[in-house]
């Protein structure tokens, strides 16, 4: 079966609530109107009761008419205008008088019914209203009043209303169809909107957004966010599409370096230590293409692995000295002094693997920019119940454009500049990510030719 479109199951919806409300209005209409008539009727019989009453007399235990000029009156000779018809009973239920417009009719008598009660029947075949009244000569029964007026007006009244709500209630419910998928369509015109530049998005068209409806409603925050949505999105894309050129040209670099090396080797022969100068040279581009890859799939691998971290207790100072001691070297060699300040022993519960990773490419690098007889000072301490560790060096600095883009894969700021310092540019982007990973606040402080200082600030601070 075809599903209805969006636009007539909102119309539908709203017919259907509309249709049973509709409903409960007309019928407490009808109920309304069918009891005022009724109470209308009820209280122009028990006037006539009350009249009735007061029109006999009782003698020893019987009644009979004081004025009978009261039977001659129209309404009790006619069932033409309004009606009445009388009827008197003895104790014993046989008719003492009636009313002439009953002719050779009698008034229907139910004990069951009960005395002083409204009831309905027919008479002469027209529909009445009825009551019984029993008449008392002190604690004595001495015989019934009974008393009934036409219903014929009354149910021509209520059937009139039923006849015109009967065909008013389709009517007013197809009008109101119409009139709700007419503003129904008007109302998901911008969803239109969306599918429209839904369908327009491909891998190369990113670039297109939905129109903002005028009025700020929940289709508006919609098409916002959906517009947000895009706009990572394209960013994403781009940066991947530049990630991708990136790493092509990366790696493409080493391999040409060792293609080129290896043919030239083999254009003539060459002695022995030509042969093991170039095969070292070759060996270094190809670890040198190993870390590389290395990086590159340290970046896939946590792109977003928070389901597979592994806590455990990471004690700070023990991990800086760790990683300080395996670039011992590096530190020796350009005569870097170093400074730690641990003034305790902190910890933290954090993945230890990922969190060494971290600390050990910000000191590769602070050790790497670091210019000779500078300075690398690491700092530990606890700050409002967090701990901060602040890495600094005394190095080349990064310029203060370049600081938003320094976590950007690939990029190497003034790399140019100082073509002796070797690397991928992708230490500080694999730190970003895993401090992300981590819920780990970082931060990048530099001047150009003075220094660099790095701040993390982690979570959950505890002290041991």
């Amino acid at each position: 079966m075809q599903q209805l479109s969006f636009k007539n199951r909102i119309a539908s919806n709203y017919i259907i609530t509309t249709a049973l409300l509709i409903f409960v209005v007309f019928f407490v209409i009808f109920s309304i109107v069918k009891l005022s008539v009724y109470n209308h009727l009820n209280s122009d019989i028990s006037k006539e009761v009350e009249n009735h009453l007061n029109e006999i007399e009782i003698k020893n235990y019987t009644f009979s008419l004081i004025h009978i000029e009261e039977w001659e009156e129209r309404e009790h000779n006619t069932v033409d205008v309004n009606p009445v018809f009388i009827q008197f009973l003895d104790k014993d239920e046989k008719v003492i008088e009636k009313s002439p417009n009953l002719k050779n009719e009698k008034l229907y008598f139910d004990k069951k019914i009960g005395n002083n009660v409204f009831f309905d029947t027919t008479i002469l075949g027209n529909k009445i209203r009825q009551i019984q009244v029993p008449i008392y000569e002190g604690p004595e029964l001495v015989g019934y009043l009974m008393i009934a007026m036409s219903l014929e007006g009354a149910a021509l009244v209520l059937q009139n209303l039923s006849e015109i709500l009967i065909i008013a209630y389709p009517l007013i419910l197809l009008l109101l169809f119409l009139i709700a998928r007419f503003i129904a369509g008007r109302s998901i015109r911008p969803i239109n909107s969306i599918i429209n530049t839904s369908n327009s998005i491909t891998k190369d068209n990113l670039i297109s957004r939905i129109p903002l409806p005028q009025n700020k409603d929940e289709l508006f925050v919609l098409s916002a966010t959906i517009n947000s949505l895009l706009d990572r999105i394209e960013s994403a894309v781009e940066r991947e599409k530049q990630f991708t050129s990136d790493a092509s040209h990366e790696l493409r670099t080493p391999l040409t370096v060792i293609k080129g090396t290896l043919e030239v080797l083999i254009r003539k022969p060459r002695n022995a230590a030509e042969y093991e100068d170039k095969i070292n040279f070759c060996v270094s581009e190809v670890n040198r293409l190993n870390y590389l890859v290395d990086q590159l799939l340290l970046l896939a691998r946590f792109e977003n692995q928070k389901q597979s971290l592994k806590s455990e207790k990471v004690y700070l100072s023990a991990l800086f000295l760790d990683i300080i001691a395996r670039y011992s070297a590096s530190i020796k060699l350009k005569n870097i002094t170093v400074v730690t300040d641990f003034s305790n022993d902190f910890y933290f519960e954090t993945d230890g693997y990922l969190f060494s990773i971290i600390i050990n490419n910000l000191i590769s690098n602070a050790v790497k920019y670091s210019k000779e007889n500078g300075n690398l000072t690491i700092i530990v301490k606890e700050i409002s119940s967090k701990i901060e560790c602040h890495i600094s060096d005394s190095g080349i600095g990064i310029p203060k454009e370049d600081l938003e883009r320094v976590f950007n894969p690939f990029y190497r700021s003034k790399s140019n500049q100082h073509p002796e310092i070797k690397g991928t540019g992708l230490g500080l982007s694999i730190v970003q990510r895993l401090c992300s990973l981590l819920s780990i606040k970082i931060n990048v402080n530099s001047q150009e030719n003075i220094g660099t200082k790095v701040i993390l600030s982690l979570p959950k601070a505890e002290l041991k």
